[in-house]
C-alpha cells in the first residue's frame, strides 16, 4: 500500500496537478505543429517554439478561450538540449499562469519538426 507523503512544490512555471471544478467547457487542442499558417516552417527551436504557442492561442482562440485556459500542458521535444530554452519560451507565452505541465523527449513525426505541444483548457 502506497500512503501519500508530503508534495514536492510546485516551481519552474507549472503545476503538479491542476484542479477545474465542474467546467462549463473544456477543449482539447491536438499536438500543435511549428507550421505556420502559409505553410513555412521556422528556422531554430526558438521560432520553432514560438510559432507553436501561436498555434495553440489559435486552436484555443477558435473555441473564444485563451492561454490562461490552459490546465494541462504535454510538450514533446526532439532533444533534450531544447529544455532550458523551450521552458523560458513557454514562460514568455504563458506569463504567470502555470498549468499542470509533461515534458516528453520523443522522436517527432516530422524531422524538420523541433517540438510538437498539445493541450488541454477549460472555462
Amino acid at each position: 500500500m502506497i500512503t501519500p507523503g508530503p508534495m514536492v512544490p510546485d516551481g519552474g512555471g507549472y503545476r503538479h496537478s491542476y484542479e477545474v471544478a465542474a467546467p462549463a467547457r473544456l477543449v482539447h487542442v491536438s499536438g500543435q505543429i511549428p507550421v505556420a499558417p502559409d505553410g513555412s516552417v521556422p528556422e531554430g527551436f526558438a521560432a520553432q517554439c514560438r510559432q507553436v504557442w501561436a498555434n495553440v492561442a489559435a486552436a484555443l482562440a477558435y473555441h473564444g478561450m485563451g492561454l490562461s485556459d490552459l490546465v494541462k500542458v504535454t510538450t514533446f521535444l526532439s532533444d533534450r538540449a531544447y529544455r532550458a530554452e523551450n521552458s523560458a519560451i513557454r514562460r514568455e507565452a504563458l506569463g504567470d499562469h502555470a498549468p499542470a505541465l509533461t515534458v516528453v523527449i520523443a522522436g517527432i513525426y516530422d524531422e524538420t519538426w523541433l517540438l510538437e505541444i498539445e493541450a488541454v483548457a477549460a472555462r
